[in-house]
């Protein structure tokens, strides 16, 4: 089968440059937000929508209660749990993006028979939503995980920030912690292209997190040998505002095919290091993932990543 001999490839690769943490490279999932959502009742396509670049997701109205209806994410963890003996990580589409992107046509009817303003109705409406996005889909998904041996999830929420009001933010907030109470697992955030002086605010309150995996490299200069990082600033906004997990730091950008250079990657992390004070809360990541990317350019970026993160724990250890 193509996608197995596609997912097995993508295991490899991420092995053979050398990461710690790897997954399939999602090679079963057509697009993060059409994965999910043509897996729950109450969903209807309605088009293609462009989300960067040349690249598109098939945008959906929700016309009925969600429900849980087919396998989303299982059966591609026990497939690369199989093929790898490294830890595994699971990217798990949050239910806060999915209700963003999401024409919420079922809920606001509702809402739009009660009183209030329009402002008010539409974001119950979405909480309606999220609530039971969470209760139908998300958190049956993750015990379904969690019962086969998972042990890390990373929820990705790229559309944390859309939305920048403290009600919309408390919402984010709240969706993130019932998503995950009570599950014996580890759980982190990742969000990329966003507002972080506005993420940074609420990040210590998202409760059971023990990361946050951000997007720093595209922000950054690539430059060599800079005291200053401009890129990395915003990580001192999370130490400052009570975050206290780990972070998942982007050193490499996937939306170029520039190969950054071991010494840049180096640098980049040993900033990041210095901003927090200890190493070992510091994770070296990409921006996000390298789907857009070819092959080629994906191991060498992510070769050098590894050797810049070599670099910099020679440095930080002297």
């Amino acid at each position: 089968m193509v996608l197995e001999w596609s997912a097995r490839y993508a295991i490899k690769l991420l092995e053979s440059v050398g990461l710690d943490i790897v997954f399939d490279g999602e090679q079963w999932r057509s697009e993060m937000y059409e994965h999910v959502t043509r897996c729950i009742e109450g969903f209807n396509f309605l088009g293609m929508v462009k989300s960067f670049d040349f690249r598109y997701y098939n945008k959906a109205a929700c016309v009925g209660k969600p429900r849980h209806i087919q396998d989303i994410y299982r059966d591609e963890f026990l497939f690369t749990r199989k093929n790898t003996d490294r830890i595994v990580k699971i990217p798990f589409t949050g239910p806060y993006t999915l209700a963003c992107w999401t024409f919420n046509e079922y809920y606001e009817r509702e809402q739009a028979k009660k009183t209030g303003n329009l402002k008010q109705r539409k974001l119950e409406a979405k909480r309606a939503l999220l609530l039971d996005i969470i209760k139908n889909v998300v958190r049956p998904e993750i015990r379904r995980l969690v019962d086969a041996g998972a042990q890390w999830i990373q929820i990705d929420e790229p559309a944390a920030t859309t939305f920048q009001s403290d009600e919309e933010m408390t919402l984010f907030v709240d969706s993130f912690n019932e998503t995950v109470k009570g599950f014996n697992s580890i759980f982190s955030l990742h969000n990329c292209y966003s507002n972080y002086k506005i993420l940074a605010k609420y990040a210590g309150r998202l409760q059971n997190c023990s990361q946050l995996a951000l997007e720093f490299a595209n922000r950054d200069t690539g430059q060599i040998g800079r005291r200053e990082r401009i890129g990395y600033r915003d990580l001192e906004l999370f130490e400052e505002c009570g975050f206290r997990g780990n972070y998942g730091v982007g050193v490499i950008d996937v939306h170029t095919d520039l190969v950054e250079s071991p010494s840049l990657v180096r640098d980049r992390i040993v900033y990041a290091a210095k901003i927090v004070g200890d190493p070992s809360r510091i994770y070296v990541s990409t921006d996000c993932g390298l789907r857009t990317r070819a092959w080629k350019i994906s191991y060498e970026k992510l070769r050098n990543m590894v050797f810049g993160a070599e670099m910099a724990r020679r440095r930080v250890s002297m």
